[in-house]
């Protein structure tokens, strides 16, 4: 199994997940003499069994992850690191130049005049060159993600 097929499926237990959690809260309880549309403890056992199956299978993503490279100086997990911090950064430069760009709707002369504090101008190209740099280093991982396959 390529490791982009692993990644899907642990998407899927995921998602699976969240939905034997919901089916387990909607028959948490019922109104007494009655019977739940499913019986809790058997939404339990495929529970534990599926996060068994999710658990066995993170971890072999991460010794994947660990050992595959992008190139000679970086691991699939360091760069999965990376991409982490450049959409953080990403988004802090873009809302920083979305808040610094000062738009005048003045009335009177008494009314506040706001000046942008930093440079939105460069900000605004910041972001864009982190925004390029995540895409980049994204396709390469996920170039990765299509090449390796997962570890036992």
């Amino acid at each position: 199994m390529k490791l982009a097929e692993a990644l899907i499926l642990r998407a899927d237990y995921q998602k699976r997940l969240e939905q034997l959690k919901q089916r387990l809260l909607r028959n948490a309880k019922v109104q007494e003499g009655d019977k739940p549309a499913e019986s809790p403890n058997d939404l339990i056992q495929e529970m534990e069994q599926l996060a068994e199956g999710l658990t066995q299978l993170i971890q072999r993503i991460n010794k994947t992850n660990s050992v595959s490279r992008i190139d000679e100086q970086l691991t699939l997990s360091d760069g999965l690191a990376m991409r982490d911090v450049l959409k953080l950064k990403h988004g802090i430069y873009r809302e920083l130049a979305e808040a610094a760009s000062v738009t005048q709707a003045r009335f009177s002369r008494s009314e506040v005049k706001f000046k942008s504090a930093v440079n939105v101008a460069e900000i605004q190209a910041q972001a864009d060159q982190l925004a390029k740099a995540y895409r980049d280093l994204d396709t390469k991982i996920q170039e990765i993600n299509w090449l390796v396959e997962l570890m036992e």
